[in-house]
Protein backbone atom coordinates (compact mmCIF):
# COMPACT_ATOMS: atom_id res chain seq x y z
CA UNK A 1 0.00 0.00 0.00
CA UNK A 2 1.69 3.47 -0.62
CA UNK A 3 2.83 5.91 1.92
CA UNK A 4 0.15 8.74 2.35
CA UNK A 5 -2.86 6.46 2.04
CA UNK A 6 -1.25 3.71 4.16
CA UNK A 7 -0.75 6.99 7.06
CA UNK A 8 -4.41 7.62 6.62
CA UNK A 9 -5.70 3.88 7.49
CA UNK A 10 -3.32 4.10 10.16
CA UNK A 11 -5.11 7.68 11.81
CA UNK A 12 -8.16 5.81 11.56
CA UNK A 13 -7.50 2.98 13.53
CA UNK A 14 -5.82 5.16 16.00
CA UNK A 15 -8.03 7.51 16.19
CA UNK A 16 -11.13 4.70 17.25
CA UNK A 17 -8.72 3.71 19.29
CA UNK A 18 -8.10 6.80 21.25
CA UNK A 19 -12.32 7.84 20.68
CA UNK A 20 -12.83 4.65 22.59
CA UNK A 21 -10.64 6.03 24.98
CA UNK A 22 -11.70 9.25 25.66
CA UNK A 23 -15.59 7.81 26.01
CA UNK A 24 -14.30 5.86 28.77
CA UNK A 25 -12.87 9.35 30.21
CA UNK A 26 -16.16 11.06 29.37
CA UNK A 27 -18.41 8.35 30.75
CA UNK A 28 -15.65 7.89 34.02
CA UNK A 29 -15.84 11.78 34.48
CA UNK A 30 -19.87 11.93 33.80
CA UNK A 31 -19.47 14.17 30.57
CA UNK A 32 -18.02 16.85 32.45
CA UNK A 33 -14.73 17.20 29.69
CA UNK A 34 -16.74 18.16 26.46
CA UNK A 35 -14.07 17.55 24.42
CA UNK A 36 -15.90 17.82 21.10
CA UNK A 37 -17.67 20.83 22.51
CA UNK A 38 -14.17 22.25 23.37
CA UNK A 39 -13.31 21.93 20.00
CA UNK A 40 -16.50 23.23 18.44
CA UNK A 41 -15.73 26.32 20.62
CA UNK A 42 -11.94 26.49 19.49
CA UNK A 43 -13.16 26.57 15.64
CA UNK A 44 -15.32 29.17 16.61
CA UNK A 45 -18.73 27.30 16.06
CA UNK A 46 -19.36 26.41 19.60
CA UNK A 47 -23.42 25.48 19.54
CA UNK A 48 -21.85 22.53 16.79
CA UNK A 49 -20.93 19.65 18.83
CA UNK A 50 -20.34 17.75 14.99
CA UNK A 51 -18.10 20.24 13.79
CA UNK A 52 -15.94 19.68 16.53
CA UNK A 53 -15.91 16.00 16.49
CA UNK A 54 -15.23 16.54 12.18
CA UNK A 55 -12.30 18.51 12.93
CA UNK A 56 -11.37 15.89 15.41
CA UNK A 57 -12.03 13.22 12.99
CA UNK A 58 -9.92 14.92 10.52
CA UNK A 59 -7.19 15.95 12.38
CA UNK A 60 -6.39 12.51 13.52
CA UNK A 61 -7.23 10.36 10.69
CA UNK A 62 -5.85 12.68 7.74
CA UNK A 63 -3.66 15.80 8.99
CA UNK A 64 -2.20 14.52 11.60
CA UNK A 65 -0.82 10.83 9.87
CA UNK A 66 0.10 12.44 6.54
CA UNK A 67 2.26 15.00 8.72
CA UNK A 68 3.64 11.83 10.33
CA UNK A 69 4.35 10.23 6.83
CA UNK A 70 6.18 13.43 5.43
CA UNK A 71 8.39 14.15 8.75
CA UNK A 72 9.36 10.85 9.27
CA UNK A 73 12.26 10.18 7.04
CA UNK A 74 14.16 13.40 9.05
CA UNK A 75 13.72 11.73 11.86
CA UNK A 76 17.78 11.76 13.12
CA UNK A 77 16.65 7.99 15.06
CA UNK A 78 16.13 4.59 14.06
CA UNK A 79 13.40 4.59 15.87
CA UNK A 80 10.57 1.61 15.71
CA UNK A 81 7.66 3.21 14.13
CA UNK A 82 5.48 2.59 16.99
CA UNK A 83 7.81 4.48 19.07
CA UNK A 84 8.09 7.06 16.82
CA UNK A 85 4.52 7.55 16.49
CA UNK A 86 4.50 7.97 20.34
CA UNK A 87 7.26 10.61 20.33
CA UNK A 88 5.16 12.19 16.96
CA UNK A 89 1.78 12.25 19.23
CA UNK A 90 3.25 13.82 22.01
CA UNK A 91 3.13 17.61 20.53
CA UNK A 92 -0.38 16.70 19.75
CA UNK A 93 -1.08 16.17 22.90
CA UNK A 94 0.46 18.87 24.67
CA UNK A 95 -1.74 21.04 21.93
CA UNK A 96 -5.37 19.22 23.05
CA UNK A 97 -4.29 19.75 26.53
CA UNK A 98 -4.27 23.33 26.06
CA UNK A 99 -7.15 23.73 23.70
CA UNK A 100 -9.61 20.37 25.16
CA UNK A 101 -9.31 21.69 28.18
CA UNK A 102 -11.82 23.66 28.07
CA UNK A 103 -13.68 24.41 31.59
CA UNK A 104 -12.39 21.70 33.20
CA UNK A 105 -10.53 23.08 36.73
CA UNK A 106 -9.69 21.44 40.33
CA UNK A 107 -8.69 17.93 40.78
CA UNK A 108 -9.97 16.88 37.26
CA UNK A 109 -7.41 19.08 35.17
CA UNK A 110 -4.57 16.48 36.72
CA UNK A 111 -6.81 13.61 35.73
CA UNK A 112 -7.43 14.82 32.07
CA UNK A 113 -3.26 15.80 31.90
CA UNK A 114 -3.15 12.18 32.69
CA UNK A 115 -5.63 10.28 30.85
CA UNK A 116 -5.69 12.37 27.64
CA UNK A 117 -1.35 11.48 27.51
CA UNK A 118 -1.89 8.22 27.74
CA UNK A 119 -4.65 8.04 25.11
CA UNK A 120 -2.16 10.25 22.77
CA UNK A 121 0.25 7.85 23.56
CA UNK A 122 -1.73 4.50 22.01
CA UNK A 123 -2.73 6.82 19.40
CA UNK A 124 0.70 7.56 18.30
CA UNK A 125 1.70 4.01 19.11
CA UNK A 126 -1.34 2.66 16.74
CA UNK A 127 -0.30 5.00 14.14
CA UNK A 128 2.91 4.01 13.76
CA UNK A 129 2.33 -0.08 14.28
CA UNK A 130 -0.17 0.00 11.61
CA UNK A 131 1.80 2.43 9.53
CA UNK A 132 4.45 0.30 9.61
CA UNK A 133 3.17 -2.80 8.75
CA UNK A 134 0.67 -1.40 5.84
CA UNK A 135 3.40 0.89 4.12
CA UNK A 136 6.16 -2.22 4.84
CA UNK A 137 8.59 -0.28 6.84
CA UNK A 138 10.30 -1.66 9.88
CA UNK A 139 13.00 0.29 12.24
CA UNK A 140 15.38 0.17 9.92
CA UNK A 141 13.80 1.83 7.06
CA UNK A 142 11.48 1.06 3.85
CA UNK A 143 11.31 -2.68 3.31
CA UNK A 144 13.27 -4.35 0.06
CA UNK A 145 10.76 -5.02 -2.59
CA UNK A 146 9.65 -8.55 -2.65
CA UNK A 147 10.68 -10.87 -5.39
CA UNK A 148 7.85 -12.19 -8.15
Amino acid sequence: MNRPLSAVVAGGVGTMVMSAALAIFEVQTRYAIGIFETIARFVRMPESLFVGFVVYALVGTVAWPLLFVSLKPYVPLDLDPAVAGMLFALPLWVAFAIVGRGDVEGALVVLFVAFTLIAHLVYGFVLGAVYASLADEHASGPAAPAAE
